[in-house]
């Protein structure tokens, strides 16, 4: 199993979600800011993870994004399958097929392996990677850093982040 980037963004994004949307809606701009993420790139995940109802926009002024259930009921395997990723582990994709129409002689392992990851992420939910210590300490030093960035006042970030996205 390889997973590849958009996985792993997905799962960043929506973590950088849950630790700063009980401020409100929080726009991809902020979270491309602090994740350095395309904002494009982050458009389509979202459109996908909207779909399978993991977030939920909010139009207008001080729009963005929210979780559309509590952090305790998303977990990784749901965010890695919501943009299409998979854990197989298998050369068929878990068909069975891997040597000419049959299975191989390791896709068994490699099937229990599939399982296993799959088992291990549907496990870890995003409440439970928020409260894990080295989480806290990086998302602070971002947002500190993010603040910087937007000068000394700090009073609008969310505007400013915006605004440094779209010139970008």
């Amino acid at each position: 199993m390889k997973l590849t980037t958009r996985g792993r963004y997905a799962v960043t994004a929506m973590l950088d979600l849950a630790l700063n949307g009980n401020q409100g809606p929080i726009s991809l701009a902020a979270i491309s800011h602090r994740q350095d993420i395309s904002l494009s790139y982050l458009e389509q995940l979202f459109a996908k993870l909207r779909k399978n109802d993991l977030v939920a926009s909010v139009r207008g002024p001080g729009g963005g994004y929210r979780l559309s259930r509590a952090r305790e009921q998303i977990n990784v395997a749901d965010i890695i399958s919501a943009v299409n990723e998979s854990t197989d582990s298998t050369s068929c994709q878990g068909k069975g097929d891997c040597q000419k129409g049959e299975p191989c002689l390791t896709h068994q392992l490699w099937d229990d392996l599939s399982e296993q990851i799959h088992t291990f992420l549907s496990g870890i939910s995003l409440a439970t990677l928020t409260e894990q210590r080295e989480v806290k300490a990086v998302s602070e030093r971002q947002i500190r850093l993010s603040t910087a960035d937007c000068g000394a006042n700090g009073a609008n970030i969310e505007a400013l982040i915006n605004a440094k996205a779209l010139h970008l």
